[in-house]
């Protein structure tokens, strides 16, 4: 794909990125996609597609307590457990508000791994990792932040999220599916956003402005960005993910870069049609 090359103007040492169809297939990819990068907060897709296993197998359901009193996994899930952004600390009645949270994360990767007896970087392994043959994958420490992983890897979980095959796609369905509509929350990096639409450890684009995603990407558009200047989005309008990892925290350049970079790719995939 032509429109990868745009990465070449990207003002970081390194970058990898990758296009994936709904049936599995890569349209096209760019740099080192076997290099492992640290994956900042696209670690959270990872580790809610663990919980949503959790629940498929009985071992967690969506509405049992975790967290801050009042809260349940499905809170915890959709940041709006009224957790603090980065510390343990209830700062809004659980519902009430989309606060985005890393503690809540952590909150949940301990919830799963009392529930079932194994660290939550262990299960991951198991639920996920290992059965869509991600080796390359790791999380050793918080479930909002830790993961570490390559491109070709997020290949085969961007894959799997179009076609579902470890879990109901009625599962994946309704974690794509806007949990507590209308909650006004800040997006990081991009301000207050009302509505801050957000499903179950997803993202959901909707008609959020400014974005890290594309002017052209759809309303159902969802997924994750991370801190360390990496990010994942499925467009199931245009039949397609893109992964995009790099070794330059998040900044002005990817505000800047992102948005018409995803463009192109979207403007391509159309035109292929």
């Amino acid at each position: 794909m032509q429109s990868l090359a745009m990465i070449e103007n990207w003002p970081v040492p390194a970058a990898a990125a990758a296009v994936v169809r709904a049936d599995g297939t890569v349209s096209g990819s760019y740099g080192p996609t076997g290099r492992r990068f640290p994956l900042a907060s696209v670690t959270k897709p990872l580790a809610a597609y663990a919980v949503l296993v959790a629940y498929e197998e009985g071992a967690v359901e969506l509405d049992e307590p975790a967290g801050p009193e009042g809260s349940t996994v499905r809170h915890l899930l959709s940041h709006t457990s009224g957790l603090a952004y980065d510390e343990h600390r209830v700062t809004a009645p659980p519902g009430t508000r989309r606060l985005y949270s890393n503690a809540g994360f952590e909150a949940l990767g301990d919830h799963v791994a009392k529930v079932t007896d194994i660290e939550f970087g262990e299960y991951l392994r198991q639920a996920v990792l290992e059965p869509l043959g991600m080796t390359s994958t790791t999380l050793d420490g918080s479930p909002a932040r830790d993961g570490v992983s390559t491109v070709d890897d997020l290949v085969a979980f961007a894959a799997e999220l179009q076609a579902p095959r470890l879990l109901d796609p009625r599962t994946v369905l309704e974690a794509m599916t806007v949990v507590h509509p209308g909650l006004a929350g800040i997006l990081p990096g991009y301000g207050h956003q009302k509505p801050n639409d957000w499903g179950l450890g997803f993202e959901i684009r909707d008609s959020k402005s400014p974005h890290w995603t594309g002017g052209s990407s759809s309303p159902r558009t969802f997924g994750h960005f991370g801190q360390s200047g990496t990010f994942l989005w499925v467009d199931p309008d245009a039949g397609a993910a893109c992964v995009a990892l790099t070794d330059r925290d998040f900044g002005p350049w990817a505000v800047e870069a992102w948005p018409p970079f995803t463009d192109a790719v979207l403007a391509e995939l159309r035109s292929a049609l």
